[in-house]
């Protein structure tokens, strides 16, 4: 019996990645970018688009209701490759379900994308950590007690149960690092928000070995993996985490710190995306 569209993620993607084709005219992409709070500064030195599409016309998203993520995919030429540049994201803390929030990192991959580049905003728990810097993603703590991978998986897909041993791949970290050598690697906790963290969950999480502290990118990494896609990993440190300064944490300051610094990690992107 088949499964209804509405209750198939995987066949949702497929739709949604059908769309983008017919929208943007093109026969497939190469690599999928999604910013995170606050990077549009990086979209525009990545490169002019193509053309920029509504994600509400393709299926299956959501749209966004936190500031500083745009409800639209942008299409760009960058060398050889075409690339979907996502200006935003949904978060499970608005309220949606894993499928949901991956559902752009499926469709990126549906639709030929076998590199997927992650970026967000995060705090920096280990205190070396200066606000602006551009940070790695080595490894990640999935603290959000869910997976994109629960529930029925179809045919014709990989197994749930996903090798996780190197989900950020060392061949693009390694790459990332000859256009910059000066990028550090960390430990990226994924919670499941929206409130910021107390200073006891952050002395926790520093002794549990995390360097940076968020509320999105696992479940989507978790998803592209899944589906045999290289995943790049890039935290912009916008906050120290809770108790590492005596300022409150304001989403606003976030935003400010990733709008002064996005433009940086947008140069690093436009070098490197076509060497991938």
């Amino acid at each position: 019996m088949a499964v209804p569209l509405r209750a198939d993620p995987f066949a949702r993607a497929e739709a949604s990645a059908a769309a983008l084709k017919r929208a943007t005219g093109a026969p497939g992409f190469d690599i999928a970018v999604v910013l995170g709070s606050g990077w549009l500064a990086a979209a525009d030195a990545i490169g002019a688009a193509e053309l920029e599409v509504p994600l509400a016309g393709l299926g299956g998203f959501e749209p966004p209701t936190t500031e500083g993520h745009a409800p639209a995919v942008r299409y760009l030429k960058s060398g050889n490759h075409r690339i979907l540049l996502f200006l935003g994201r949904v978060h499970m803390y608005e309220g949606h379900e894993p499928s949901t929030v991956v559902h752009g990192v499926r469709t990126a991959i549906a639709a030929g994308c076998r590199t997927v580049v992650l970026t967000n905003a995060a705090g920096g728990v280990n205190p070396a950590y200066s606000v602006g810097q551009p940070v790695l993603i080595s490894d990640h703590l999935n603290l959000t007690g869910r997976s994109p991978l629960a529930g029925p998986i179809p045919a014709g897909y990989p197994p749930r149960f996903t090798d996780l041993t190197e989900v950020y791949s060392k061949r693009l970290r390694a790459l990332a690092r000859r256009h910059d050598p000066a990028l550090e690697e960390g430990i990226y906790a994924a919670l499941p928000g929206p409130h910021y963290e107390t200073p006891a969950e952050i002395r926790m999480l520093r002794t549990a070995g995390a360097d940076l502290v968020g509320m999105s990118t696992v479940l989507e990494a978790i998803a592209a993996r899944h589906l045999g896609a290289e995943v790049l990993a890039i935290s912009l440190v916008t906050n120290p985490a809770a108790g590492l300064t005596s300022q409150p944490l304001d989403h606003r300051e976030v935003l400010a710190a990733a709008h002064a610094s996005a433009a940086r990690i947008g140069e690093l992107l436009a070098a490197l995306l076509p060497a991938t």
